[in-house]
């Protein structure tokens, strides 16, 4: 009978562990096609809704590339993006990245307090030639389109 009082832990602890591995990937085939298009869809989870304004804001200029949409796209896309953000309604993981991110405004997941704590790695893992740029997540993380990020 001790197996109960076990399964009963381990059920409990099942979704810490899920929050800290899973996080809800993209499914809207919009934002899959438009910005999954030149990067891997990233899910909006990982910033906050003011991230995601700003990132809309600036599509002229993404990041060196224009990346400018229809206004009617952009206004879906980023609709999406806010309510997934990590201070959204539906997050589930965004109280642990907007209590580290504090005030701030990341237009880079890769530059959020949550991403450098977990990504401490020698220079030479970022110059590998299956990872190039600290944004391949699938380099590393086999799942992370689907949104499990464990390590692999």
């Amino acid at each position: 009978m001790r197996i109960l009082p076990l399964l009963a832990v381990l059920l409990a602890a099942a979704p810490a562990l899920a929050d800290d591995d899973w996080v809800p990937p993209v499914k809207d085939p919009l934002v899959l096609k438009e910005c999954g298009g030149c990067h891997m869809a990233f899910q909006p989870a990982f910033l906050p809704a003011r991230s995601w304004e700003a990132i809309m804001d600036g599509l002229a200029d993404h990041f060196g590339e224009d990346a400018s949409l229809p206004a009617d796209t952009v206004r879906t896309i980023r609709a999406t993006l806010v309510a997934g953000a990590a201070d959204g309604e539906r997050s589930r993981m965004g109280h642990k990245i907007l209590r580290r991110l504090g005030g701030g405004t990341p237009l880079r997941i890769t530059e959020t307090p949550s991403f450098e704590r977990k990504h401490r790695f020698p220079d030479r893992v970022w110059k590998d030639p299956k990872v190039v740029t600290r944004s391949n997540c699938p380099a590393c993380h086999t799942g992370a389109e689907k949104g499990w990020y464990e390590d692999d």
